[in-house]
């Protein structure tokens, strides 16, 4: 017997996922509550010029995650061998541009010719680069638990966001994945006309470029389709919408927010990181 799976339910972002285990905590806490928890350590993140301050947020942000979380291949590349590379390679950028000047009493690391790097200009660029990823670890927290449609309406039914916009951020996030799809069905078309064959350069452009037009029109087709969906639903018509999909506020929300902030409070106590260089 030979099932035919629609393009909707291959790419719907609406359709419900694997369930998440009772100690996959970080998945049952509410959208809001995983920006809230860490927005006041991201913002004076920005402010702190030391590494100590960064490292003790990643290491926080890396716990969380790994015990809140269920850890996938990719989850797993991008944590331990993405962001460190990240952190060498964005360290030894911002190092590069740091003026010697400042920094010519310290000990060289690296001399090239007459140009020199100084340690004291590596260790301004490793703080700046554990800063971003530090801001970037914190984000994950909320970023790798969290889909769209949730946010959207935790952000409708928690914050009191008008629908009409709300639905209209739902209605583009689906947009993404049907774009990917049928991406793969215009290029999965013309491989099988022979379109463009051969290699290089200017035959990827060539590819390319022949997929515009299709992939434009079925952009066309489906908006015209979401357009008229939401019309026959009297969308915008009446001031509040009923709710199928329920996103609680539930207290192991308040919580989250309140461990959060107050381990944040006691990070930022005891490096005091505001005078550093």
């Amino acid at each position: 017997m030979t099932t035919i799976t629609s393009p909707t339910a291959t790419i719907d972002p609406f359709a419900p996922g694997v369930p998440a285990s009772a100690w996959q905590f970080l998945n049952h806490l509410n959208p809001l509550t995983k920006i809230a928890a860490v927005m006041p350590a991201i913002v004076l993140l920005v402010f702190v010029r030391d590494m100590m301050t960064p490292l003790i947020f990643i290491a926080l942000a890396y716990v969380l995650i790994l015990t809140g979380t269920r850890i996938t291949g990719k989850i797993a590349a991008l944590l331990f061998l993405a962001v460190p590379l990240g952190i060498v390679a964005v360290g030894f950028g911002f190092s590069l541009w740091v003026d010697a000047a400042s920094v010519d009493a310290t000990a060289p690391f690296l001399q090239i010719g007459g140009w020199t790097l100084f340690t004291g200009a590596l260790q301004v660029g490793c703080a700046s680069a554990l800063r971003i990823t530090a801001i970037l670890a914190l984000a994950l927290i909320g970023g790798l638990t969290t889909t769209g449609p949730d946010l959207a309406r935790a952000g409708i039914q928690q914050l009191h966001i008008p629908y009409r916009i709300g639905y209209t951020a739902l209605a583009a996030y689906r947009f993404v994945p049907r774009f990917s799809y049928e991406l793969s069905v215009i290029r999965a078309a013309h491989r099988v006309r022979g379109h463009h064959r051969g290699r290089g350069p200017f035959a990827a452009i060539a590819r390319g470029w022949g997929y515009i037009v299709p992939l434009l029109a079925s952009a066309i087709r489906h908006a015209e389709r979401v357009a008229l969906a939401m019309d026959a639903r009297a969308f915008g018509a009446y001031p509040t919408r009923t709710e199928r999909h329920i996103v609680p506020f539930r207290t192991r929300d308040v919580v989250f927010i309140v461990a959060f902030i107050a381990a944040s409070a006691v990070i930022f106590a005891l490096t005091y990181p505001w005078l550093a260089v």
